[in-house]
């Protein structure tokens, strides 16, 4: 197949592509060619295919997604630091929601068949609920806002039109081979402990291809957690089951 992967030039969509690319032809899409120098120190040029324009855009999308059998939208509007989604910020909207929506209009329209949008969520509900598929991230963070609205929104355009599309749920995402986080910082008991919720970047791209492989599915929703503990909590056992995911990522060694 050939699969565009949106936000390619990201901290998860670099292992995404290195992941997609030994199975399948890719496209890999971001904002702009500076866009890649945010992680060309850690995993190097891509020399793969590549399309640029802006996720907000409508006509910028369709052109990114000419000719391509599935998508998957690992896009997002990253502030740079923790909690920095500011109050008058439009970015979260305009790229999380609009680019999303144009993603899923553009996949409607070109007739794409599998979408698998990486979402975000807890691993832990804060009131002792079980997330399953149908149970919803009740925080109210802006950033927390417009992932769990990008789910419903995946649902309202399955619902609507037959698209077939799988949501990953990861909580935070680490890379165990290098032992460093999304903002750089060292994983271990000395920096920074492994916490319940903790998910290896290799192991979400592992989980982004297995879902754009799988058959049968119209629509479904998958914790995509690496910590033992969290089966206890979320649906994560049902990407084992179902995905045939086995998650590789030494997450123990940071405790």
């Amino acid at each position: 197949m050939k699969v565009a992967v949106l936000g390619a030039a990201g901290w998860l969509g670099r292992s995404i592509i290195a992941n997609m690319q030994m199975h399948h032809e890719v496209r890999a899409v971001d904002y702009s060619a500076e866009s890649w120098k945010s992680w060309d120190d850690v995993d190097g040029a891509w020399r793969g295919e590549t399309a640029y324009g802006d996720i907000g855009d409508y006509s910028s999308v369709d052109a990114a997604l000419e000719g391509v059998d599935a998508i998957v939208h690992a896009a997002v509007y990253s502030a740079g630091t923790p909690g920095g989604y500011g109050i008058d910020d439009e970015n979260p909207f305009r790229i999380n929601l609009k680019g999303l929506w144009n993603v899923l209009e553009v996949a409607r329209q070109r007739e794409i068949r599998r979408i698998v949008h990486v979402g975000s969520c807890q691993t832990v509900h804060p009131h002792g609920v079980f997330f399953d598929a149908d149970v919803r991230r009740p925080d109210g963070s802006l950033y927390a806002v417009s992932k769990r609205l990008q789910e419903e929104m995946c649902r309202q355009y399955h619902e609507a039109f037959g698209l077939s599309i799988v949501v990953l749920r990861p909580d935070y995402i680490v890379d165990s081979r290098l032992g460093i986080g999304k903002y750089r910082e060292k994983l271990g008991k000395e920096h920074v402990p492994c916490r319940n919720g903790w998910v290896c970047r290799h192991d979400l791209a592992e989980a982004c291809r297995l879902a754009v492989e799988c058959e049968g599915l119209e629509f479904d929703v998958f914790h995509i957690v690496g910590t033992s503990e969290a089966a206890e909590t979320c649906n994560v056992e049902r990407s084992r089951q179902v995905l045939g995911l086995r998650y590789a990522g030494d997450l123990e060694q940071y405790r």
